[in-house]
């Protein structure tokens, strides 16, 4: 397995908006979208992402078969960032979502504001090209103006859910976003923690 941690902030500077928040997938020339405001103060005591090392030694609470590899995934705690383990080139065909742990707030709709925390992880070759765990600080945007795969992945769940997905390119960026290192048909795999709904 490749736990190879090569973190990508390039498009992340502090409070600047994360690499999830290119909506639209269909050029590789896309931009950032502007962060929401603040969290509302219904994320008060959810404003950080945990930056500690998560336990290597644990049992995976999420497992992807790819067409090739395989990926793995051991949601975040409270005190501890997530651990993505891909074997690349990790690919698959249709996107699949895991909840590893079902929150317990209210459910997530299609068109919501959220607030998140996540890592994520190039199939192609495991590295990590994009991670609020290790900046610490969750970001805040609407479903709609995310890649299809992250939307897929959130929507639905409830909040305080953890959740792994597995992207196919077609849900994700087809053409490849070059800023994040991520090719044409590269499949992603992200962690994700989400927190709460912010609008």
């Amino acid at each position: 397995m490749n736990s190879t941690r090569v973190p990508w902030s390039g498009l992340v500077a502090a409070g600047a908006a994360s690499i999830v928040l290119l909506a639209g997938c269909s050029s590789n020339s896309d931009t950032s979208a502007t962060p929401s405001a603040a969290p509302s103060a219904s994320t008060a005591a959810a404003t950080s992402c945990p930056t500690a090392a998560p336990d290597a030694t644990g049992t995976p609470e999420a497992t992807f078969a790819g067409s090739t590899g395989n990926a793995s995934v051991t949601g975040s705690t409270d005190s501890s960032a997530p651990l993505v383990d891909v074997e690349a080139p990790f690919s698959v065909t249709e996107t699949q979502v895991q909840t590893l742990t079902a929150g317990d707030g209210p459910v997530v709709a299609d068109d919501a504001e959220v607030s998140v925390c996540y890592m994520g992880v190039n199939g192609r070759d495991g590295s990590v090209f994009d991670n609020s765990y290790e900046r610490g600080a969750p970001v805040d945007f609407p479903l709609t103006g995310v890649v299809p795969g992250f939307q897929k992945a959130i929507a639905g769940q409830k909040v305080g859910s953890t959740v792994a997905v597995a992207m196919n390119s077609a849900d994700g960026y087809p053409n490849g976003q070059p800023r994040a290192g991520i090719e044409a048909g590269d499949s992603l795999v992200f962690a994700i923690k989400i927190l709460d709904v912010t609008g």
